[in-house]
């Protein structure tokens, strides 16, 4: 950690303009004696604590940490050898692994900025409610990049105020799982007391009902991994029942008495990037193809799509004959069949958003995929990320931190079999042509059906690995069966060992 905090130790006392620019160097020096002064000068500083979610390393790491290692994706032959020490679970490499010492690094300076913010902005002297919005959006991201962080890595350090000094780096891992979800908790209801909710959804930013979001997601996951018995979480002090209640309740908030987010009616609209301010869209990370830097634009589509012959392809929007363009890509982010097949023949998640036939510009076939015939690509790709109106390899895909389906999904999983429940999970069912969930389910059946939702509704998302983990089923993994692992080792990713060397209190 002390590394990392050698390249941000001046952020920690000063601050730098806002931007999406990669580089850890500056804009310019802002002294915290003539910083800090105006709402433009708190508004930098927090857009400065989200931008941390916009470099590229963070941002592909929430596809290969949360979906690579699962049986969603796979990687090509090619790829990294971190990467496929992901995807095939070579565990001899994660504690040197790049892709997870990047996403432990961006979280803790997401973490470092917003503590900047919460140091800082109770002193400025503008608008008290315009000020209360900015710190609940800065409590939000500490909570967010917590609950990440928890999820991967278990017990990791809690730095609740600003780290200044090399001494402050020294801080020892949290004694107990309670400790990392006593913040989050915290932070969230804080969050939600201090923020406003948005008349419309706002690209890349935060809410009232974010916060909510947040406190369902944390609480669900917490109550399922306790009742699941997954190491650490097995020894919460918070009650399984009371977990699920507060999770039911901070989801009924964000599903039932707000009127800016919902379920929208079309799947295509939900990854329509032109439409990315819909009320789906409760967090989504803020990308622009006229960006300057990787960050600032996106080359998310180009790690799902695969290579086909380097020139514009065509794909047909649903069952409509109208096409929408696209480039090719890398083929990084594969398709795993078994998955793929996995779904139910007339599930549109699968025939509108996995691809296996691209097209001319005149509507004529330019290939196809298929199991037993000719190939003309090698996996059916996913298409939620895609931009028609690409510019070289720059587009405005990005990813889905926070979805209103998700939340529908959260309420009905910690409600259990409920009419609600029972509505919501139909609702996103028939979205996707599938007719309703059977009647009269028990409470784990239900769990178990919604579940099984959740798996298809959130896929390539960057999200199965966790339910998994919360469910206890990580072991099931075929490349975890085969690599022979025990819990111990596949429960949680080990602190990167760059990190180890740094700070001695992490052993």
């Amino acid at each position: 950690m002390k590394r990392i905090i050698k390249n941000i130790i001046l952020t920690c006392s000063v601050v730098f303009l806002a931007g999406c620019n990669l580089d850890e160097d500056p804009y310019g020096f802002y002294s915290e004696e003539n910083f800090y002064k105006t709402a433009a000068d708190a508004e930098a500083a927090v857009n400065y604590a989200y931008s941390a979610l916009t470099y590229l390393e963070y941002s592909r790491s929430l596809f290969f940490l949360g979906d690579m290692p699962t049986e969603v994706i796979t990687t090509k032959g090619d790829a990294s050898t971190d990467n496929q020490a992901l995807d095939r679970w070579r565990i001899d490499n994660f504690e040197t692994n790049g892709t997870l010492t990047n996403f432990f690094k961006y979280s803790y300076i997401a973490i470092n900025r917003a503590n900047a913010v919460i140091k800082k902005v109770p002193e400025c002297d503008f608008d008290e409610k315009q000020k209360n919005h900015l710190l609940g959006e800065a409590y939000f991201l500490r909570a967010f990049n917590y609950f990440s962080l928890v999820r991967n890595f278990g017990l990791v350090s809690v730095h609740s105020s600003v780290v200044e000094t090399l001494e402050q780096t020294s801080t020892p891992l949290a004694a107990t799982i309670d400790e990392i979800y006593d913040l989050i908790i915290s932070d969230c209801r804080q969050a939600e007391e201090l923020m406003q909710a948005h008349a419309s959804p706002v690209l890349g930013r935060v809410d009232k009902v974010a916060s909510q979001a947040l406190l369902a997601k944390s609480y669900l996951y917490a109550a399922s991994a306790k009742e699941n018995n997954v190491p650490l979480y097995k020894d919460m002090k918070r009650d399984v029942t009371m977990m699920y209640d507060s999770a039911a309740y901070f989801a009924n908030k964000v599903v039932f008495e707000q009127n800016v987010y919902g379920l929208e009616e079309n799947l295509l609209d939900i990854y329509d990037v032109e439409k990315a301010e819909g009320k789906e869209h409760i967090f989504v990370m803020s990308m622009h193809r006229s960006g300057v830097d990787e960050g600032q634009y996106s080359k998310i589509s180009k790690m799902f799509i695969p290579y086909v012959d380097g020139a514009t392809m065509y794909l047909k929007q649903g069952d409509s004959n109208e096409l929408i363009a696209s480039h090719d890509g890398w083929g990084e982010y594969q398709t795993e069949i078994k998955f793929y097949n996995s779904y139910d023949p007339a599930d549109r998640r699968k025939t509108w958003l996995i691809v296996d036939r691209i097209y001319r510009e005149d509507g004529s076939l330019s290939g196809e995929w298929n199991e037993s015939g000719t190939r003309d690509f090698e996996y059916p790709f996913c298409r939620k990320y895609i931009d028609p109106q690409f510019e070289g390899e720059k587009t405005s895909t990005r990813p889905f931190l926070i979805r209103f389906s998700d939340i529908a999904l959260v309420y009905a999983e910690a409600a259990g079999p409920t009419t609600q429940a029972y509505q919501l999970v139909n609702q996103i069912r028939n979205r996707a042509g599938l007719g309703n969930l059977p009647s009269g389910l028990g409470l784990q059946d239900f769990r178990e059906r919604v579940l099984e939702e959740r798996t298809f509704e959130m896929a390539f998302e960057g999200d199965h690995l966790y339910d998994l983990h919360r469910w206890n089923r990580v072991g099931a993994i075929q490349e975890v069966k085969d690599a022979g692992l025990t819990e111990s080792q596949y429960t949680f990713y080990p602190i990167p060992q760059t990190e180890m060397n740094l700070n001695g209190s992490l052993r």
